[in-house]
């Protein structure tokens, strides 16, 4: 058996883009419900709970970090934004120019994961092997 750490980034990048592509989805829902009376607008914060996985110890080293992360606590849902205000009567608090422009950077975030970041990590390990 071969005892690799050579996957821990790949797999933090993985669940980088379910979560990017799970935002996504919440984002074009909130867009499909802007004119639903009273519909709160939903999100996926994966960046908070990243962050808090890898914990904030400066000593540490960043491929440590993410070797130590317990993959399933990468596991991202999406939390009812009740925050945000509404400003239209009917209590909706989706603001279809922002989800917009939301949506616009989440789907870059979601090419760049799945594009370079994800297949850089197996040209790596590619040239690594002498592939």
């Amino acid at each position: 058996m071969i005892n690799t750490d050579a996957f821990n980034y790949i797999n933090v990048l993985d669940k980088a883009a379910d979560a990017s592509w799970m935002r996504e989805k919440a984002i074009a829902n909130n867009i499909a419900n802007v004119d639903t009376p009273g519909y709160k607008r939903i999100d996926v914060d994966f960046e908070t709970t990243l962050r808090r996985e890898l914990g904030n110890a400066q000593y540490i080293t960043l491929d440590e970090k993410v070797k130590n992360v317990d993959l399933d606590k990468l596991n991202v849902q999406t939390y009812t934004d009740s925050a945000g205000y509404s400003y239209r009567i009917d209590e909706n608090n989706v603001d279809v120019d922002t989800e917009n422009v939301e949506l616009a950077s989440e789907q870059i975030r979601y090419e760049a994961l799945t594009g370079s970041c994800i297949n850089s990590e197996f040209q790596r390990l590619a040239s690594a092997l002498g592939k």
